[in-house]
């Protein structure tokens, strides 16, 4: 299978995403090896009494299956109140990864934390698969909001948001209307719609028309022919990813494929849906949020300019502050445990303060 970038060009295969490819079978023992399919480190292997625990939930977005899990603090207690995070993963990420290791993280310090797989990605239902829109990403952030507040123990009072990557881009999108978030963290934000017009690091300004076009077509294709094209890198071997040019990708590539992959996890999305995503930006109407506003990223991040944007243009949002760490780069946000021990600590302050 050819390979695609996102920094080069969109091209359209028919491959079928719910196929595993058989070169990455040999990354996802991690996977295998935990009851709850977690690949981080540190993982909740089993639910002890009077420990941090997590709860495999389901629920529904109009006739879509959502699947969750929910972690709760050491000796949580139902009759009693805890403040709670709803955590929105990075684009292609899974509930199993950093989102994940975010949440228990987080639950240690006695929050409830939910995070879910995006509709239509990971283990949620919706057809076609890896359908990627910007609406549907803000949707399943109310959604996860809308479970949390009815969850046994949470003082809707406190509920306080965290989105990762993309699902940063779409914490920013989703704060600006729902005010049930108290306040708005986050890591490492990558504004989807952005780079999907204008390419990583505006790279591709000379071919946003031309990939509109094929955006177009292949969604006329979805109706004519019931045919579903994709974008993105369906699989990678070692020697594409020594090669690849950007830290983002690269790195990406390494997390995803190799160190924490994942089998609900993929680099692939529909090309119609770059119809939504190219005429999106998370930081359109920003000024909505007056919330308190923490976004964290790593100092030495190709993908910080897109935090820097983002933290300007948010001119009523109270207290804010950004916050960098220091020799981080963007994927090593999401697991090297010195720079997710930094992020944590000032996460946790940031909530304690705030909610």
């Amino acid at each position: 299978m050819k390979k695609i970038t996102a920094i080069i060009a969109i091209a359209m295969t028919t491959i079928a995403t719910d196929t595993l490819n058989a070169q990455q079978s040999q990354y996802y023992k991690k996977a295998e090896q935990n009851p709850f399919t977690l690949v981080y480190e540190g993982a909740i292997t089993e639910n002890v009494k009077g420990k941090v625990n997590i709860h495999p939930v389901t629920y529904k977005i109009k006739d879509i299956t959502i699947v969750a899990n929910v972690y709760t603090p050491a000796n949580y207690n139902t009759s009693q109140k805890y403040p709670a995070i709803v955590l929105a993963h990075p684009n292609g990420g899974v509930k199993e990864q950093t989102a994940g290791l975010y949440g228990q993280r987080l639950a240690e310090q006695g929050y409830i934390t939910i995070v879910a797989d995006a509709s239509y990605q990971g283990g949620s239902g919706g057809t076609p698969r890896n359908v990627d829109k910007p609406a549907n990403r803000v949707e399943d952030i109310h959604a996860m909001a809308d479970y949390i507040s009815k969850y046994a123990g949470v003082d809707t009072s406190k509920i306080g948001l965290l989105g990762i990557c993309g699902g940063g881009g779409y914490s920013l999108k989703a704060a600006q209307s729902d005010k049930r978030f108290k306040a708005i963290a986050t890591l490492s934000m990558f504004n989807s719609g952005l780079v999907r017009c204008n390419g990583f690091m505006n790279s591709q300004l000379n071919t946003i028309q031309e990939r509109l076009k094929q955006a177009s077509d292949a969604r006329a294709l979805e109706v004519t022919e019931g045919k579903i094209l994709y974008s993105g890198v369906a699989s990678i071997t070692d020697e594409e990813i020594v090669k690849t040019p950007t830290d983002l990708y690269r790195k990406g590539y390494e997390y995803y494929y190799r160190t924490h992959a994942h089998p609900n996890s993929t680099f692939l999305y529909t090309t119609s849906s770059l119809m939504d995503l190219m005429t999106w930006d998370a930081t359109d109407q920003i000024e909505l949020i007056n919330q308190p506003l923490l976004m964290i990223a790593g100092s030495k991040a190709d993908t910080k300019y897109m935090t820097d944007e983002a933290f300007i243009k948010a001119t009523n949002a109270k207290n804010k502050e950004l916050f960098l760490i220091d020799g981080a780069t963007h994927i090593q946000t999401y697991w090297k445990p010195e720079y997710v021990k930094q992020a944590v600590d000032k996460l946790v302050n940031f909530y304690q303060t705030n909610l």
